[in-house]
This record gives structure tokens, C-alpha cells and sequence, in this order.
């Protein structure tokens, strides 16, 4: 059984892309292959099949493995709540809020469950392939790392490091790293690749040559620039959108300091009929026919930066002239009454007062709600698949009318009596085509096209697989995974 890492030298290098087109490409040649990362940091998650709670990106790597998301394959995971605390998540439930001071003297206790969650995957799986997190230079962060280099040296395994060229700069990214590693690190650095490179490859290798010859580590390839890649980001938000003709809904997103899940966003953005616009602080939002507030993981704090932000005002006006208003998750919560935080899970125990715009209060509750669930919309009696990830439990008169009834018996959400404002727990809403197409309609879309999310998920790790196949040393890498060639 074999380990092999993909670590870059910053923050966006292409770690996530490069182990996901690893993944698919090792499972399309029968290879048993799981994706792991030890240490996440990030707001957007996705419940697993066991039941926890682990990075989305690692939730797309298991696709592209064929397996359905395990919370072995992101044993810790943070999602900041302030700019110097964040929940801890470990083998999927949460720990606590820890400030990053005290989350460093407890990252003795988090190697264990790293370690735990590696050596169950070692059992079933011919190979593991790991990614990394930041860049493994980060000197500050060094001391008791879980998350590079220090997972590396405890498994003993190999390192490949990935660096973006599209940024400029891409050999001092390069040899820069390399430098600040320890002689044991560097030593486990394999080789490299290089990431979205655009133009003439002959162009690129005087500079290849000088740098195997600098460092004595072979470029295992350069991958082109892949122009529409969609693969769901980790923390940033993907605004990209294409040239879109014909009739078009107008969807505004206010952009709220602990946004969570905004991925919930992306088929959307991605959607021929959508003109999608994120309005962030100091914006006002434009004119729309449907505004969505998404999920937060500081929910009070959010709903009061909202409002510092003179956007509760917007959203009642979009209502009096007839805009159709959409609440997910902490979104929902927002619509309603009050939400009410007694333990301080998300900040100074309080209570707050909601929007008023459904009957509905919220009480956040230490135990997360963690579900994959299926159901029907209140709307057209469209399907819909989605997951929850909350700690508010939601009461009310607003709930006898539900936005979605699930399968499991229980009624989702809310939808006001006049039918514009409509709120639920389910994120990955507008996944589902009949969902989105039923949403869009009720928005004010007349005709809808209803394009596969799920199709082009899958198509953009089938052309990343591609890319390892024609630009990758192929011999090298399966020797890396322990393969016979």
C-alpha cells in the first residue's frame, strides 16, 4: 500500500485539481485509489456517507475515486468562525471553538486522529493520495505541523510539489519552497509539476532544464491552462461566468463574512439562463428578480454585518415590488424571528432578532445536523437532493408550510403565505435539475433550459484525467504510487 502526497508553494497552486485528475486517472487504469487530506481549512463541507462532515474538495476527490465521501478522507477540518478562532471538526463531529493559539498546542491530539484515519484507508486502498494544505514553507507553521511536511515525515511518504505558473514567478514558487524545507524534507520531494501554463511548451524549456538541473528533481509535466474548468473551490469564490445570450434571471448574493457552502452558488453561475452577481460590502444590491441569502457560520454576526450594510432595507423593497427572496441554511434563519445562540457556539451567547419575513425562531444546539437527504419542493413537486449542516433547530407556525417535504417524512424550510419568500436547511438547492429548472420558473424565468450539474462535474475530472494522460510523466507517477509500469 503507498502514500503519495501533493503539496504547492502557496495557497490556489492546483493541490485540489492535481489529486483530483490523479484520482480518476489511477481509478480509470483499476487502481484502488482513496483521497485524504489531513488538515482542511475551509467553509464550504459536505456530509459524508457515515454521517460527519468533511471538505467539499475532498468530497469531489472521492468522485473521482468512485467512492462515496468518508470522513477518513479529511480528518480535520476548520472552519473559521472569526479572524483567530475556528470549529475544529475531527473525524467529522465537532470538537469546539478553538482560538489559533490553543488549536496549535492541540494539534498533538489532532496528528492522532490523522494517523488514525491514514492507516484505515492504508488497509483498503492500494493507494492514498494526499493533499496538502497552504504551502509547506510557512516557517511560523512549522513547529507541530499535521497538515505537509509534518504528515509526511510521519508516514514517510513521497512528495510531489505543484506550483501555478499562471501567477507568475512559478520557478522561485519552485526552488524558493524547496529551500526552506529541512534536508529530510527536501529529500522527499519527488518532483515537480507545473499548473495552468498557457502558450508555446518550447518556449517554457530552457527554464525546465535549469531548473532540474538546479535542484536535481525531475519535472514529472506541465499542465495547460484548462479554459471552463469548474471544479468546486475550497475558499474563494468562483465568480467566472460565460458569455450568456437570450432571456435571463437576475440573482443578486450578498457576500456575508463567514459565507459558508457558497458552492451552493456555483450551478447557478454556471447556469445559460442566470446572470449571477455577488455583492459584497460597500455594494448595494442591483436590481433582481430573485435575491438568495446564503449560509453562515457566524449567522448573529452576519445578519447584523447585513444590516450595517443598509441590505435589510434593499431586500424589503426587492419584496414590495414583487421580488421572490430565497434563504439557505443560515439564510433561512435569518428570515425568520429571532435566532437565539445560549452557548455561544458561534460567538457571545445571545439572541438576536431575525428579518421577520417567516414564522419561525431559531435556537443554535451543540449537536450539528448532518444529513444527505432527497425530497419534493413545494414548488411543482420537483425533485430535489440536497444535505444539511446546521446547529439551529427551527420552530414556528411558518413551519406548517414547508418549502421541501423529504423523504424521510419531515417537512423542510418555510414558504410565506404569498408565496415570495421561500427558506430552507438544504444546501445544494439548485443541484438538482428539476429544482433549479422549478426554482427559476417561480423566480420569473418563463422558459428554462435544464442543464446536468452532476454531468458537468463529472465531465471536468474526466478532461483533468485527460491532462495527466497526455502531459504527465505517466512511468514516474506510477512508480511514485508504488505500481509496476
Amino acid at each position: 500500500m503507498t502514500t503519495l502526497m501533493v503539496q504547492g508553494t502557496t495557497s490556489d497552486a492546483g493541490k485540489s485539481t492535481l489529486v483530483t485528475a490523479l484520482c480518476r486517472w489511477l481509478a480509470r487504469h483499476g487502481v484502488a485509489v482513496a483521497p485524504f487530506k489531513p488538515q482542511n481549512m475551509a467553509l464550504n463541507s459536505a456530509v459524508t456517507a457515515d454521517g460527519g462532515e468533511i471538505g467539499r474538495a475532498q468530497a469531489v476527490q472521492a468522485q473521482a475515486c468512485g467512492l462515496a465521501a468518508h470522513t477518513d478522507m479529511n480528518p480535520v477540518l476548520l472552519k473559521p468562525n472569526s479572524d483567530t478562532g475556528a470549529q475544529v471538526i475531527v473525524h467529522g463531529r465537532a470538537v469546539g471553538n478553538m482560538h489559533a493559539v490553543a488549536y496549535h498546542d492541540y494539534k498533538r491530539i489532532a496528528l492522532q486522529a490523522v494517523l488514525e484515519s491514514h492507516g484505515r484507508l492504508r488497509e483498503r486502498y492500494a493507494v492514498v493520495m494526499v493533499e496538502g494544505a497552504g504551502s509547506p514553507a510557512e516557517i511560523n507553521l512549522r513547529e507541530g505541523d499535521i497538515a505537509n511536511m509534518g504528515f509526511a515525515e510521519a508516514v514517510d511518504c513521497p512528495v510531489i510539489l505543484v506550483a501555478d505558473i499562471d501567477k507568475g514567478g512559478v520557478f522561485a514558487h519552485l526552488v524558493g519552497t524547496l529551500e526552506l524545507l529541512s534536508a529530510s524534507e527536501q529529500a522527499r520531494v519527488r518532483g515537480f509539476v507545473i499548473n495552468r501554463f498557457r502558450g508555446d511548451i518550447a518556449l517554457l524549456q530552457s527554464g525546465l532544464d535549469w531548473l532540474e538541473a538546479r535542484t536535481g528533481k525531475p519535472v514529472l509535466g506541465v499542465l495547460p491552462y484548462l479554459h471552463d474548468l469548474h471544479l468546486e473551490a475550497e475558499d474563494a469564490i468562483d465568480r467566472r461566468q460565460g458569455e450568456k445570450a437570450g432571456e435571463r434571471l437576475k440573482v443578486a448574493v450578498p457576500v456575508l463574512p463567514r459565507i459558508s457552502n457558497h458552492t451552493d452558488f456555483d450551478p447557478l453561475r454556471l447556469h445559460p439562463q442566470v446572470e449571477l452577481s455577488f455583492v459584497g460590502p460597500g455594494q448595494a444590491i442591483p436590481p433582481a428578480d430573485l435575491i438568495v441569502l446564503p449560509g453562515s457560520k457566524s449567522v448573529r454576526a452576519d445578519l447584523a454585518f447585513l444590516r450595517e450594510q443598509g441590505w435589510e432595507a434593499a431586500i424589503q423593497r426587492h419584496l414590495r415590488y414583487g421580488g421572490k427572496l430565497i434563504g439557505i441554511c443560515g439564510g433561512l434563519q435569518m428570515l425568520g424571528r429571532s435566532i437565539a445562540d445560549p452557548l455561544g457556539l458561534e460567538g457571545a451567547p445571545g439572541s438576536s432578532q431575525g428579518l421577520g419575513l417567516l414564522e419561525i425562531d431559531t435556537v443554535l444546539e451543540a449537536q450539528k445536523q448532518l444529513r444527505n437527504v432527497r425530497g419534493r419542493l413545494a414548488l411543482e413537486e420537483a425533485e430535489v437532493a440536497g444535505y444539511e449542516i446546521h446547529a439551529g433547530v427551527s420552530c414556528g407556525a411558518g413551519l406548517k408550510s414547508p418549502a421541501v417535504r423529504l423523504d424521510d417524512g419531515r417537512g423542510d424550510g418555510a414558504l410565506s403565505a404569498d408565496g415570495q419568500v421561500f427558506g430552507t436547511y438544504l444546501h445544494g438547492l439548485f443541484e438538482t435539475p428539476a429544482a433549479c429548472a422549478a426554482l427559476l420558473r417561480w423566480a420569473g424565468l418563463s422558459e428554462v433550459v435544464s442543464p446536468d450539474y452532476q454531468a458537468l462535474r463529472e465531465r471536468d475530472i474526466e478532461r483533468l484525467a485527460d491532462l495527466v494522460e497526455a502531459h504527465l510523466d505517466a512511468a514516474r507517477l506510477r512508480a511514485l504510487c508504488g505500481l509496476s509500469a
